[in-house]
């Protein structure tokens, strides 16, 4: 049977013609439909702590995800990789690595873009040399034994507050990345990326201070910043393209990924000097009136938007004019104040949460709000000055107006254009 809380899902139809013996339930869940079942598969969209959901859990019926059952379905290793930020760059830095080795891969799990598949959706595929997937702490809530490869948590933020009870659950959510894996990559500068003490695994580590021997790092030379593992020095930061500190800990996370799958340094190296980016993340669309304008409509969280504005300040010759709102998600605003109000001339506002983060910014810069993301590009194009950046970030989720990130993006693109 398959049920679904609204009542004209998408699909539905679709559905109907290929699966007609199978039952569709509509509507509010029906306790006795989960209760009775022998197994429920739920949907990450679906939170496990639903009335009806929750009581089959206690009554023993099996509860399992796409993740679970993809991995039991492959026998080729996993590399799993969560974050609240970051995911998607390191997952599609890690293939483009794969690539450079002659590695054959698939890329998907929570990943969106045209060369990234559903899971599931992987198993129709040839099977591959290894299959490198960007998981959700939703993704994960359903996952019991990945036994993934290579797994990672590269940090750990605020975030989904209106799914989970609190950070606690937040974090024991994404923890379960770690179970059955057999080795772990480590993000030095937070804590949250460590696994439980109870895990056995092989564990590589990167971060953004000098290298001990064998870890990832950031190395000083001649004035210069080097990602460097240990004592070896491998690219110069300058030589990336792309921006701000928390791309480069990106980097450093994919290439001790890729070293953990046994790839050669070299050529980890060379394959991530090439890496450009990807859409809605930092995205560089034009530059008008000497104005840059950046498309980061994947900052839907406030850890995202925060590391987008100090990537940009530090790079920028003049200020940051901010566009942001959207649905908040619950999320505590307050850890953008510093970074605003170091590098932010100017705060324009959309979507439901416009008047929760004027609230939290408006002694930090001055707020203006706006109605839709035309009104936003234009008044952002009236407050910035030659030398600064307007950047889309907007720290909070797109669905009280756009489709999803994606169409926002779009839409921001769209209007940056017409400026030209």
């Amino acid at each position: 049977m398959v049920v679904d809380s609204r009542l004209d899902p998408p699909g539905l139809e679709q559905l109907r013609v290929e699966y007609p013996q199978v039952p569709v339930e509509l509507g509010e869940f029906q306790d006795a439909t989960f209760s009775n079942a022998r197994r429920l598969i739920v949907s990450p969209g679906v939170s496990l702590r639903e009335k009806a959901i929750s009581r089959a859990n206690d009554l023993g019926v099996p509860i399992t995800g796409d993740i679970d059952i993809f991995s039991r379905a492959v026998n080729a290793p996993l590399v799993a990789v969560t974050g609240s930020n970051g995911k998607s760059t390191v997952v599609s830095l890690v293939a483009e690595i794969c690539q450079r080795a002659g590695i054959s891969f698939g890329l998907g799990g929570n990943l969106e873009g045209e060369n990234a598949l559903p899971a599931l959706s992987l198993l129709e595929e040839p099977e591959r040399d290894v299959y490198i997937l960007e998981l959700s702490s939703f993704q994960l809530e359903t996952t019991s034994e990945l036994g993934a490869e290579v797994a990672a948590i590269l940090n750990f933020s605020e975030d989904h507050m209106d799914r989970y009870a609190d950070l606690d659950a937040y974090l024991h959510a994404k923890q379960r990345i770690f179970n059955g894996a057999h080795k772990i990559v480590v993000n030095r500068d937070c804590q949250y990326s460590k696994p439980p003490s109870s895990v056995a695994s092989e564990i590589l580590e990167f971060g953004m201070q000098e290298p001990e021997p064998g870890v990832f790092g950031i190395k000083e030379v001649a004035g210069e910043d080097w990602l460097a593992y240990g004592d070896r020095n491998l690219i110069r930061a300058s030589s990336l393209k792309v921006v701000g500190r928390h791309n480069v800990a990106n980097v450093l996370a994919a290439m001790a990924i890729s070293k953990s799958l046994g790839v050669d340094l070299d050529v980890s190296a060379n394959a991530v000097q090439k890496f450009a980016g990807l859409p809605h993340r930092c995205q560089w669309i034009a530059e008008v009136d000497g104005v840059n304008y950046y498309n980061d409509s994947k900052g839907t969280n406030v850890g995202a938007t925060a590391a987008a504005i100090e990537g940009l300040g530090q790079k920028s010759a003049g200020k940051v004019v901010l566009i942001a709102g959207g649905v908040g998600k619950g999320a505590d605003f307050s850890p953008l104040q510093p970074v605003v109000e170091q590098y932010v001339s100017a705060v324009i506002l959309l979507g439901s949460a416009a008047v929760e983060l004027a609230r939290v910014l408006s002694d930090r810069a001055p707020v203006t709000f706006v109605s839709d993301m035309e009104e936003a590009v234009v008044k952002a194009r009236f407050k910035a000055q030659s030398g600064d950046a307007v950047l889309l970030s907007p720290a909070c989720a797109s669905f009280d107006m756009f489709r999803n990130f994606s169409h926002r993006g779009q839409k921001f693109i769209d209007q940056v254009r017409r400026l030209q």
